[in-house]
């Protein structure tokens, strides 16, 4: 059996759009590539809110750089390593760049390192967030700059893989945020996404 971290935020934890529910096993895509991949046990450590190094007073104990540790350590063996985060951290709360963000990852991806090889690692950059997310009825927690800046973490995302060795893949290629909430999956967005995912990995995993 191998063991495959899914790390990531609230479209890893599979939040319904506009609910506070999660999509059921079956529909969420790190579930989906468990079920299409003979051998394979998906650990799923998702977290809504999550970000990479940036502290959410308001929604503490989001912080993956606090976490990624113990995770690790807790799950030992792995075999691979799929790692999507960086929408959090658009948030107006945190006046990032997506200079900023992809250094917050960088020290994430440091840690994973520790267990898993580079090309045993996929560093995923998230959709891009809807051009009205901002709105009240959808999550004000972000503003038009958030927008901006989600749109340009695919270039930082890959040119830190290609750079390091790790396995690039922009989730903005294949989904798109739900015209609900502006932010997260849907059934369709997390089908496309695995199948994605699942060719990018499978030939690390035979």
């Amino acid at each position: 059996m191998k063991n495959v971290l899914a790390f990531g935020d609230s479209n890893t934890w599979g939040l319904i759009p506009g609910t506070k529910d999660r999509f059921p096993w079956g529909i969420r895509w790190t579930s989906i590539i468990q079920e299409n991949l003979e051998g394979v046990r998906v650990i799923e450590e998702g977290l809504c809110g999550r970000t990479t190094v940036f502290e959410d007073e308001l929604r503490p104990l989001r912080k993956a750089i606090d976490v990624l540790p113990m995770v690790l350590e807790t799950i030992t063996p792995i075999d691979y390593a799929i790692v999507m985060l960086g929408t959090n951290d658009c948030k107006a709360l945190f006046h990032n760049n997506a200079y900023t963000i992809i250094s917050g990852l960088k020290l994430c991806v440091s840690e994973i390192v520790k267990y898993l090889p580079p090309d045993k690692i996929l560093i995923v950059s998230p959709i891009y967030l809807g051009e009205d997310v901002w709105r009240e009825d959808k999550d004000p927690e972000f503003d038009k700059d958030s927008v901006k800046v989600s749109t340009k973490l695919k270039k930082y995302y890959k040119e830190f893989a290609l750079e390091n060795g790790y396995s690039f893949l922009a989730a903005s290629d294949y989904a798109k945020a739900s015209h609900i909430d502006e932010e997260h999956l849907d059934e369709e967005g997390h089908r496309n996404l695995s199948k994605a995912i699942i060719e990018k990995i499978s030939p690390f995993l035979l």
